[in-house]
């Protein structure tokens, strides 16, 4: 199960670097690619807004 990004995106990038197979790409939100994502969840921690969460 991949994350999603939220409207409650700031735009920061800092979920960029937290990611290890580089499935976050920026947008309006930023997006992850649900077939890339690992479901680790590095990105969700490190998110000053909690816009990322496990998609369900």
């Amino acid at each position: 199960m991949a994350h999603t990004i939220s409207d409650e995106c700031a735009g920061c990038g800092s979920c960029i670097g937290e990611c290890p197979v580089g499935a976050i790409s920026e947008g309006s939100p930023y997006v992850i690619n649900a077939d890339t994502c690992t479901d680790c969840g590095n990105c969700a921690g490190i998110c000053p807004t909690s816009a990322i969460s496990a998609k369900s």
